[in-house]
């Protein structure tokens, strides 16, 4: 089993953080020039204190559940599930670090979507 790299606990301490709504202990994760990218939405945070506005005053923070991790250097690549009690999205998720802090995230998120059967009997459902 390979062993979990420095950088990818401090991803699993970000997945705790924002699932048991401790939005404080960010702060230790990012670097506080960090950059939070959302291409999706057309949307850059920029810095600690735009990054606290907006999680502190998210609607609801979504349960996240991760699916895999890969690493390498200064990236982490998390695949996870985002629930927000309802609306479900497979996310994506690019974390570069410096000095073993966040420096840029970028998120891509979409909700499921029924398979096309024309493809049915080449594909198995996961």
């Amino acid at each position: 089993m390979a062993e979990t790299s420095f950088n990818e606990n401090v991803v699993n301490r970000l997945i705790a953080c924002l699932n048991n709504r401790h939005v404080e202990v960010m702060d230790e994760l990012f670097h506080d020039d960090a950059v939070m990218h959302w291409p999706q939405s057309g949307e850059v945070v920029r810095g600690a204190e735009n990054r606290r506005g907006i999680y502190n005053a998210f609607p609801q923070l979504p349960t996240i559940t991760p699916r895999r991790m890969l690493s390498g250097g200064n990236l982490v690549i998390a695949e996870a599930l985002l629930d927000y009690g309802g609306p479900q999205y497979e996310t994506v998720f690019i974390f570069e670090f410096r000095d073993g802090r966040i420096a840029r995230e970028t998120a891509y998120w979409s909700e499921a979507f029924e398979a096309p059967e024309w493809r049915s009997q080449w594909v198995e459902k996961a």
